[in-house]
């Protein structure tokens, strides 16, 4: 029988893991990203970029499906200035777009980091080259079809599932 969304069995965990939105802009992606960051326990999205999204949108609101209640979330317009700091605060950038020297998300260590913030791009463009330059790894999601890239919300969702498989959830009252 399939399980209502109020009727389930899986553990609420949260993780050292916040996103860096690099010019994400379409209300459909904000709204599918706020719902995949709550169902991988992401601590924060930062969305960054010049143009502020519309968190009001009937759009977004309809795809987020009220996970954009449940996850914290900030805009300020500089992501450079955004992931320095980070860094200050002890977060590894890892920017997930394909690049000469990037990394397949399966073959990453990700349990080698404390905190990670994972940088994601625009729509069209992706993660900006200077940002890019910025963060402390690149990775991508290995493909094996003729298209070189998929939607910026599926990709996200595949490199939440490793790398929240791999590193350990923060502590919880339960787990102290």
């Amino acid at each position: 029988m399939q399980l209502t969304h109020q009727d389930h069995y899986f553990q609420q965990k949260h993780f050292p893991l916040t996103m860096v939105c690099d010019n994400l802009t379409g209300p459909a992606n904000i709204g599918a990203l706020f719902r995949i960051a709550e169902a991988f326990g992401v601590q924060e999205i930062r969305f960054c970029g010049a143009r502020p999204p519309v968190f009001s949108s009937p759009r977004m609101k309809k795809t987020a499906r009220a996970a954009d209640k449940y996850v914290s979330y900030t805009y300020t317009g500089d992501t450079l200035q955004t992931l320095e700091l980070l860094k200050t605060e002890g977060y590894s950038i890892i920017s997930l777009e394909i690049t000469d020297q990037s990394i397949p998300v399966s073959r990453f260590d990700f349990a080698s980091f404390h905190k990670i913030a994972l940088v994601i791009g625009n729509e069209s463009s992706g993660v900006s080259p200077e940002i890019i330059q910025a963060s402390d790894h690149a990775i991508h999601i290995e493909m094996f079809g003729n298209n070189s890239s998929m939607n910026v919300i599926q990709a996200t969702g595949i490199a939440l599932y490793e790398i929240t498989r791999q590193i350990k959830p923060l502590p919880t009252p339960e787990t102290l």
